[in-house]
């Protein structure tokens, strides 16, 4: 694609537009500009004018184009009524025997049939005319119409095959910037819905390229902003993920920004903000947002155990074929584990582990997660380790470092209940220099809160275990290779530390508070 100095452009353009009044192609023009620098609400005016130029030159073919991207701009935006009264117009002026304009009016039809939820309809018309278009942009609109319906309509890898053909002329440079911007988004969301991260990862590193390469363009508009928050999030950029949720929230129309609140909320509901995260999700809700499972995380982070499962098991029960059922199960697991409800945490773990895609890295690792955790509860840590270690490895490979450490985590609590108390540590001190690093605060005030619990160390909490069991302090040096005056002195510093004066007392503290397993 040629490379312009957009801002100069449009500088120019609207300078020469004020002396006198541009003829239809610098209007034509002029509206790229626009569109191109995020003045969105000109670009619908100087189509308009470009439009009624072309039609008092006598140039129809012309008028009948601008009046397609009208529509398509239209359409982006989510005014629907104004984008069929353009189609319509549009409509009427085509001349028999031009194939290539009746079926860009086709094309602008299959397009609102598909925003308009209709994809089933929508599909053929896509499908039928994308053996006319000739141009990249018509090429590329119909590969992403068609794409985008096979995606409405559950056929996900159909769909990524589809736009991969959209994409061969995109990344050449082929279309002009408002298809190629659509392109990447779609791309993106589609790999987003599908749960293949690191497609996404990889087209937005490419949108980002492409952005930079063209001068003042504004890069990320629409849902695009919001897909873009979750990468970030998801590779542990918090603040720049807040970020782009927040400018996303500011920029969607009613009936979408619901998803920019949701994920603002999720992102401040990872940093501890709590206050802000209600309020987000509140905003999200408002907009007809389901914001399941994030509320319930929030709940759940609140002590609302109650409220926290109602609002899941409720969401489940509506969502029985979504593309989020994959995070409704696994938030399922999670709570099921801290309510000691081990046989639904048993049965979300097992459905999530039939939605886990082959070809999904992302949905592999939650469904090892929540496998080796139920394990974990189930009391049989040995049989967690292996799914843990998977987990952690997808994770590490999707570059996300916060799912990461929360495997370590559990790994270490798999460790501990073994008895081996270094791997443990190592372990825990892996996961909390992550959490350091991402600033994750809630996770490190939980590891503070463990420390300060008992002040014990891991050899400390080893030998209070044992001593639980009712061992003297001869059997404890023997199977932990010590001697029986370090182990007295152990039992001194133990005694010490949890204010008691007796083994009775140990062992009776040791479970109240959870520490003999």
């Amino acid at each position: 694609m040629e490379q312009h100095d957009w801002p100069a452009e449009y500088a120019e353009l609207t300078a020469a537009d004020r002396r006198a009044p541009l003829p239809p192609a610098d209007l034509d023009r002029l509206a790229v500009a626009a569109f191109v620098l995020g003045h969105d609400d000109e670009v619908a005016a100087y189509r308009e004018r470009a439009y009624e130029e072309h039609l008092a030159r006598g140039d129809v073919m012309a008028a009948i184009r601008t009046g397609f991207w009208l529509g398509f701009h239209l359409q982006q935006r989510g005014e629907l009524g104004r984008a069929a009264g353009w189609q319509a117009r549009i409509g009427r002026l085509v001349p028999d025997g031009v194939p290539q304009l009746a079926g860009l009016v086709a094309m602008a039809d299959a397009a609102l049939l598909m925003n308009s939820g209709n994809a089933a309809e929508a599909l053929p018309l896509f499908e039928q005319n994308m053996g006319w278009a000739t141009e990249p942009d018509a090429i590329v609109l119909g590969a992403l119409g068609r794409g985008n319906c096979l995606a409405m309509l559950g056929r996900g890898a159909e769909a990524l095959k589809a736009l991969d053909e959209a994409m061969v002329h995109v990344t050449a440079s082929r279309v002009g910037p408002e298809v190629a911007g659509m392109a990447y988004c779609s791309v993106i969301a589609l790999c987003m819905d599908q749960y293949d991260i690191r497609r996404a990862q990889e087209w937005t590193q490419a949108l980002t390229g492409w952005c930079d390469e063209q001068p003042g363009l504004v890069p990320y508009r629409g849902a695009c902003l919001v897909h873009r928050a979750q990468i970030l999030q998801l590779r542990g950029a918090w603040a720049d993920a807040a970020g782009a949720a927040e400018d996303a929230c500011h920029r969607l129309s009613a009936g979408m920004v619901g998803t920019a609140w949701y994920r603002l909320a999720e992102v401040e509901r990872q940093r501890g903000r709590y206050e802000a995260a209600e309020r987000a999700y509140l905003a999200a809700a408002a907009d007809g947002m389901d914001v399941q499972p994030g509320l319930a995380r929030l709940r759940a982070a609140q002590g609302r155990l109650d409220v926290a499962v109602a609002g899941l098991e409720r969401a489940l029960a509506e969502e029985t074929f979504t593309p989020n059922r994959p995070m409704l199960l696994a938030a399922r697991v999670e709570l099921a584990i801290e309510c000691g409800d081990r046989e639904t945490a048993r049965k979300a773990a097992a459905e999530l582990n039939e939605l886990a895609r082959a070809d999904s890295p992302y949905l592999q690792a939650l469904a090892t997660y929540s496998e080796g955790a139920v394990r974990i509860a189930c009391g049989d840590p040995q049989g967690a380790i292996p799914c843990l270690r998977r987990a952690w490895t997808l994770w590490q490979q999707l570059e996300m470092p916060y799912e990461s450490a929360r495997t370590r985590l559990l790994v270490g609590q798999a460790c501990r209940a073994l008895g081996d108390v270094d791997a443990e540590q190592m372990e825990i001190d892996g996961a909390r220099a992550v959490f350091e690093r991402l600033g994750a605060v809630v996770e490190l005030a939980a590891l503070e809160q463990s420390d300060r619990s008992t002040g014990l160390s891991p050899r400390e909490l080893e030998v209070l275990r044992l001593l639980a069991t009712g061992a003297t302090n001869r059997a404890v040096a023997e199977q932990l290779f010590l001697s029986e005056r370090t182990v007295a002195r152990h039992v001194s510093n133990i005694f010490g530390k949890l204010g008691v004066s007796s083994r009775a007392a140990a062992t009776a503290y040791a479970y109240e508070h959870g520490l003999t397993g």
